[in-house]
């Protein structure tokens, strides 16, 4: 996973969402490729190839999908801001005031 932006970018992100516990590992921890991949449970089946690069895919393409919602969380003012907004400015005001970040960062 990329620590900067928290998006999936290993195999290994979407195995750890497959199972709970050390169900798999490495034979080569600093190798981490599907050719050192081992499974230490024997109640689980080891996923093909395609299905670890095409699971990579899905959790990187649901992450982009909401890019427009970590957007606009950054953007928009705290909750105590959003209702003293509302409290003093009513709440057409503030509709306003939160339509400019949802313009800006449409779905």
């Amino acid at each position: 996973m990329d620590l900067n932006t928290l998006r999936a970018n290993h195999i290994e992100d979407y195995l750890v969402q497959l199972h709970t516990g050390q169900w798999f590992g490495w034979s080569d921890a600093k190798n981490k490729v599907y050719a050192n991949l081992i499974i230490h449970d024997d109640s689980k089946d080891k996923p093909t190839e395609q299905e670890c690069t095409d699971g990579l895919a899905t959790l990187q393409s649901d992450f982009d999908a909401l890019v427009y919602s970590r957007n606009r969380k950054k953007e928009y003012p705290s909750i105590a801001d959003q209702l003293d907004d509302i409290y003093h400015n009513g709440i057409d005001a503030w509709k306003a005031t939160i339509k400019v970040t949802k313009d800006k960062y449409p779905k």
